[in-house]
């Protein structure tokens, strides 16, 4: 498994413009929110699909770091509180806020990566759509002062891979 260091620097070469890393802040969780609503109605004895896909990618991030990977618990826990709350709205409510949700985060992106002028991660690497959320989470704790080596590390080499 890689680091997070290694996970965060290749996310990182794609995402240094201002713009692009504010458009993420927000499309980022609606996307996350908006695929939850439809694996919210799969369910069996009363556990989502919602619910284990996110547990397991809990689990991921929380192998990565535990600081950070409790703080995704918490934004994880509201994204599945809200999408539950959207889900039970029924079909065409749930239908309705998945594709504004889904359209709308994916244009933002792609409106950052406009700004950055460069491709999304994604499209070098499917993975990097998980490291996505806990990067936002880092870029918070950065911005706090926090982990300020992992900060100096990701992006010295994000500097190295963006150059390459």
């Amino acid at each position: 498994m890689k680091t997070l260091e290694d996970q965060m620097s290749v996310y990182a070469a794609y995402h240094q413009d201002a713009r692009n890393k504010a458009t993420h802040f927000v499309g980022v969780p609606v996307i996350v929110l908006a695929l939850m609503i439809p694996l919210s109605w799969l369910r069996f004895e009363g556990v989502s699909a919602a619910m284990v896909i996110t547990a397991a990618l809990l689990a991921y991030y929380l192998a990565l770091d535990l600081w950070l990977g409790l703080a995704m618990c918490v934004v994880m826990a509201a994204l599945l509180w809200a999408a539950q709350l959207i889900a039970d709205q029924g079909a065409l409510g749930g239908w309705t806020w998945f594709g504004i949700f889904f359209v709308g985060g994916w244009i933002l992106q792609l409106v950052g990566h406009a700004f950055e002028g460069r491709k999304p991660a994604l499209a070098d690497n499917l993975f990097q759509i998980f490291v996505a959320p806990i990067f936002l989470c880092a870029e918070l704790f950065f911005a706090l002062g926090y982990k300020p080596g992992l900060h100096a590390a990701v992006r010295e080499r994000a500097l190295r891979l963006r150059q390459a």
